[in-house]
């Protein structure tokens, strides 16, 4: 299948065959077109199509994007065509406006300068996660776009996308990437000079603050929560390195010192951030999960200086996995009180919301479950635990749902060696259990990812309830290799453990599908369906999960959807001149060495189709400018599939977005219609063509 490869995305042949499986997924499906616009129709009447986000405060303004019935983009209003949503509303982005007659626009990162005249911002317009870089006066909307000032020709620059202003709004620092699409270098542009006029063309070359070299290693920039310090982060998958600049230095040059909070060492990840003097350091070094840690700016560039942040009424140390906010000054180092919120639903989703004012008395944060939509809930910092004095700032609308009819869990199944229990989130409609009596199995969709230690939370989503509607159990196996359990949960399921995984993606299939409950098991999920009724999904790495385990056992599926699979993970893995290739050796391991090419040739889906194996039916989804997941990957395996697997297994279908990367459509009606596609396949291959219950 080499043939198919083709960077410049331009071979008459390639494209042709990639038009040609587009036109035979579309003749393949014709008899769902039906049920394809009725899925959509239902997505839009679960979604208020005039919407807006929870406003954030920030210096003089609250923030906030606003959507509106029939367009595509989000944006803010001037009160002209809808009342302003907050007195004085201006408009300081017009998304819709910049996305007319692209087929492709993504926002990558919109960042208000401190003195609140101008906006820097940068955009994708193909789907390859490189971006255009902008600057916009928000007063007269004049705008300015970026161009190179290390090439001799009046060039568009091409970057990360990561944007960073000075003090004095004068100046940002940006990141661009190398010929594999690492961001590698951090770079200073002075945009005004002492008039205030602005500098559009080359007058001076941008000084270079850093490049990394390794490139196991990735650049990313930020600031520090209170804004005084610029933090250059280089990381990799096991390592990290974290620079600083203070911020009141508005005119740094190549000479300018960037100060190392501590210099990197193997197996010692950390991040941090900036209160009252110390750096508060989350680190992994020495700890299975993250430690919280402290250090004084300034103080040597040596993990073993770093001092544990502890609670005084205990003792204990602070460990913390996720995000943090500071909450005062730490000259002790200590914490007198620390609360834990609590939640009364088996699974959910909370994290830190909007916070950009560390001023106000209250701190904001998100909370959903498979049930429960979006709220954001002001907590009073004073008292966290008091119910009463919490806020809800603004709550997710569902038009017609009616929560009562629906029930959610988080149950376990035991993997094969008999020791591991594996999370499943489950959600349902109530009635829906009633057919089980039937004997003939519930439909279920089980979903998985598991990789890169990420978290497939249980989180409320609308348009997962046409599924629930038509009486299908929605399950998420959190297998390893996520991190969903700590950090040892993931790194139980990479390198040379990787086929975990799988083992335990198809372990939960078969729990779901197991004839006998065990005498010890009260849980909904258990024995719920038969592989008849069983489908499966997983995307990018998680369509690598999906693969590996049709390839393991196929017997168990009755459809799959495989989005942006990574499939031919040995191939792309000994290739350095693709992207992301050898940043991603520390996760699955460097096939230069031989054990670790053998261990993915033993799980890579492409090469380990099981020939004359009855398959189950399969979409596989794929974006032509995808810079992750190459484009002829999904290509390959519909190809293997179909020549290796027995004419009596499901239909194999390619939907390739011509127009699109590996996030799918920018366009939010565009984006609907694929999933009401996903879905509409997905109901065929259960039989459950019917209407709603």
């Amino acid at each position: 299948y080499g043939w198919m490869r083709d960077e410049s995305r331009a071979n008459r042949t390639v494209l042709d065959h990639l038009h040609a499986e587009n036109e035979y997924r579309e003749q393949m499906t014709r008899h769902l077109n039906e049920t394809h616009e009725e899925l959509y129709q239902e997505f839009l009447s679960s979604i208020h199509e005039t919407d807006y986000t929870t406003p954030v405060a920030k210096g003089s303004f609250w923030y906030y994007s606003r959507y509106e019935e029939g367009v595509s983009y989000p944006r803010t209003e001037d009160g002209t065509s809808l009342q302003p949503l907050l007195p004085g509303e201006e408009v300081y982005l017009d998304v819709p406006l910049l996305a007319q007659n692209k087929t492709y626009l993504a926002v990558g990162v919109i960042a208000v300068s401190p003195n609140e005249e101008y906006i820097a911002y940068s955009l994708d317009l193909t789907g390859r996660e490189t971006c255009l870089l902008f600057i916009r006066n928000i007063a007269t909307g004049e705008e300015w776009i970026l161009y190179d000032t290390t090439s001799d020709e009046r060039r568009v620059m091409e970057a990360e996308g990561s944007i960073v202003w000075n003090n004095d709004s004068t100046a940002i620092f940006y990141v661009t990437l190398d010929k594999t699409h690492r961001p590698y270098r951090v770079y200073y542009r002075k945009l005004f000079c002492s008039e205030g006029s602005y500098i559009a063309l080359k007058l001076q070359s941008d000084e270079l603050l850093l490049e990394e070299r390794d490139g196991l290693f990735s650049v990313h920039i930020s600031t520090t929560f209170d804004g005084k310090y610029l933090l250059v982060s280089s990381s990799s998958k096991e390592s990290s390195e974290i620079h600083y600049l203070d911020l009141h230095d508005s005119q740094p040059d190549a000479t300018t010192p960037l100060v190392c909070i501590a210099k990197r060492k193997p197996n010692a990840l950390y991040r941090a951030t900036h209160c009252n003097g110390w750096w508060l350091i989350q680190t992994k070094e020495n700890t299975p999960n993250f430690r919280l840690k402290a250090s004084r700016v300034g103080a040597s560039s040596n993990m073993t200086n770093w001092k544990d942040v502890v609670l005084k009424s205990k003792g204990i140390s602070l460990f913390d996995g996720g995000e943090q906010r500071s909450l005062g000054a730490t000259s002790s180092l200590a914490i007198s009180k620390a609360t834990r919120l609590e939640f009364d639903e088996p699974a959910f989703d909370v994290g830190i919301g909007g916070n950009r004012d560390d001023t106000l008395p209250y701190v904001v944060i998100a909370y959903d479950s498979l049930i429960t939509p979006l709220s954001h809930i002001a907590i009073p910092l004073a008292n966290p635990s008091d119910l009463d004095r919490r806020r809800v700032m603004k709550e997710e609308a569902v038009p017609g749902y009616d929560k009562s009819l629906y029930a959610c869990e988080r149950t376990t199944a035991r993997s094969r060696d008999g020791k591991t229990e594996i999370p499943v989130s489950l959600v349902y409609r109530l009635d829906s259990l009633q057919k089980q009596s039937f004997g003939d199995g519930i439909p279920t969709h089980l979903y998985g990812y598991g990789s890169y230690g990420a978290c497939i939370e249980a989180s409320f989503r609308a348009t997962r309830l046409p599924l629930l509607n038509r009486g299908i159990v929605y399950a998420i196996a959190h297998v390893r290799g996520g991190g969903e359990m700590g950090r040892p949960w993931y790194e139980s399921a990479k390198y040379l453990c990787k086929r975990n995984s799988f083992d335990d993606f198809v372990d939960v299939a078969r729990w779901l599908t197991c004839a006998i409950k065990s005498s010890d098991s009260s849980s909904v999920g258990e024995g719920i369906t038969v592989p008849s009724k069983l489908s499966c999904e997983g995307r990018s790495a998680g369509g690598l999960l999906i693969g590996a385990s049709i390839n393991q056992a196929p017997e168990l599926f009755k459809a799959a959807i495989l989005g942006v699979p990574f499939v031919d993970v040995a191939c792309t893995m000994c290739d350095q001149s693709l992207p992301l290739t050898i940043t991603e050796w520390e996760e699955w391991g460097n096939p230069n060495e031989e054990y670790y090419f053998e261990y993915m040739m033993s799980y890579c889906p492409m090469q380990n189709v099981q020939r004359e194996a009855v398959y189950p039916s399969c979409l596989i989804t794929g974006g032509l400018y995808d810079p992750r997941v190459q484009y002829w990957e999904p290509a390959k395996f519909a190809g293997e599939l179909r020549h290796s697997t027995s004419e009596e297994s499901g239909v194999v279908l390619l939907k390739m977005d011509m127009e699109a990367g590996h996030f799918s459509a920018s366009d939010r009606y565009k984006y609907l219609r694929e999933l009401a596609f996903d879905y509409s396949f997905l109901l065929d291959e259960l039989g459950l063509l019917i209407g709603t219950t």
